[in-house]
């Protein structure tokens, strides 16, 4: 059986081939029967919680169905962020989280994301077990031992409390627009932000459930730098379809990205004594202009394999206290346990309140490198990548760029691609970069 789970839970076109009710229920029974077998002490308790996409609310009462089928109770949460649902498994001292969302996907997509106790992904392993678990037979519960469903009807008030108890510093003074990608983040983005004391206009805050991710949100920002300009606001904050990233737009619709947020929540965490060990985590996709920003600074900055749940793992494995990638997803291990898009927004809203400066002003400390990706199709993107023509390749480039500017070479973790990306100090030469390691991956295909 092919490997189901990404970087970020299983994800595809809802009711296609992959992604069908029968596999979801599947698949969260095998995972509250493995967490079962680790703890044999009580009943398997499960947050399930939802986008608003249509396809939600299919996979929701498969999933709520796979959960009793195997003896474990199901508390619905409704629509509320990912972040949400990782916050209400501990809050609740549930064993098992599950978020029904494909992220920023388009709306015909459909994804599960499982959480274990305490709110953290479930490591390899346990995504393996629960993989070889959908084949293994088991004794099906019956009568008073076939899981309850119950509904928590006050789950996002619970959720917003955690934000607002959580933000250092009142809003007072400040108009944001906050574009909610017609999401999960629609009802509880513009009331946390406007009792923590902000003036919100919500753009993108009517799901219909089709509408979501739908020329809005985290990777549509052209409707909110509008939106920003035409109400004079300070910020514009663009959020995905689960809430669980974060991009900005200055006062000017100048767009701020992961890496500017992470940079500014760095200094401030360092002047305040909250950064551990001077230390941020990031991915190797972040620009080299975080990196150098962060050096004047004396802060260290960690780098991962690409993916939230690697910076999640460091972040544990190191006692950190702020990672995230250029992508928007930024974690503050202190207050969630994943990337949660409210909370980004609202520490780096503080921020500004606190200081008195403009983002503009804030996020101009990283000083971004010019970037450019190229994907090369490969029939082996494994050997194209090791071969010697390619590596001597990198390994000249690198040398003429020198500490102007970087190469970042891998095989995608999905497709026959090598991915070629080069940051130069023009465009002109980044792009010269790339195509001419372009043109050698593909003469080593």
């Amino acid at each position: 059986m092919r490997r189901l789970f990404g970087t970020d839970g299983v994800r595809g076109l809802a009711n296609g081939e992959l992604l069908t009710p029968e596999l979801s229920l599947a698949l969260v029974a095998s995972a509250a029967r493995v967490l079962a077998e680790r703890d044999r002490s009580h009943r398997p308790v499960a947050v399930v919680g939802r986008d608003p996409r249509a396809s939600g609310e299919m996979l929701e009462a498969a999933v709520v169905a796979g959960l009793a089928s195997a003896g474990a109770d199901a508390v619905r949460v409704g629509v509320v962020p990912t972040p949400a649902v990782a916050y209400l498994v501990d809050a609740l001292d549930a064993d098992l989280g599950v978020m029904i969302s494909a992220s920023h996907n388009p709306m015909p997509d459909n994804g599960i994301k499982l959480f274990a106790a305490g709110g953290h992904k479930l490591p390899d392993a346990v995504e393996l077990a629960v993989e070889e678990g959908l084949d293994r037979p088991f004794t099906r519960p019956t009568g008073a031992d076939v899981g309850r469903v119950r509904i928590e009807a006050d789950a996002g008030a619970r959720y917003v409390e955690h934000l607002l108890a959580s933000t250092p510093q009142p809003l007072a003074g400040l108009r944001v627009v906050v574009d909610c990608a017609h999401g999960a983040a629609s009802t509880v983005a513009p009331e946390c932000y406007a009792r923590a004391g902000a003036e919100v206009v919500a753009l993108a805050a009517d799901p219909d459930g089709v509408n979501i991710n739908d020329g809005v949100g985290s990777t549509h920002l052209e409707p909110l730098r509008a939106a920003v300009r035409a109400h004079r606001a300070d910020l514009g904050i663009a959020h995905d379809g689960d809430a669980d990233r974060c991009l900005a737009v200055d006062a000017d619709g100048r767009s701020v990205d992961g890496d500017q947020l992470m940079a500014l929540l760095a200094v401030a965490m360092q002047e305040a004594g909250e950064l551990v060990d001077d230390t941020l985590v990031a991915t190797v996709m972040s620009n080299l202009g975080l990196h150098l920003a962060m050096r004047e600074r004396g802060i260290t900055v960690r780098t991962t394999q690409v993916g939230d749940r690697y910076v999640l793992e460091e972040l544990r494995a190191g006692g950190f206290a702020l990672g995230g990638e250029q992508s928007g997803h930024v974690v503050l291990p202190a207050f969630a346990t994943t990337g949660d898009g409210l909370l980004t927004a609202l520490r780096v809203m503080a921020r500004m309140a606190q200081t008195g400066k403009s983002l503009a002003d804030l996020a101009g400390i990283v000083t971004v490198l010019p970037q450019l990706l190229v994907n090369v199709r490969v029939a082996d993107k494994d050997a194209v990548a090791a071969s010697a023509a390619v590596r001597d390749a990198v390994a000249a480039a690198e040398r003429r760029l020198g500490d102007t500017g970087r190469v970042l070479l891998r095989p995608s973790g999905t497709e026959q691609l090598v991915r070629v990306m080069v940051e130069a100090p023009t465009t002109e030469q980044a792009r010269s970069t790339a195509e001419e390691l372009a043109a050698i991956v593909a003469a080593a295909r």
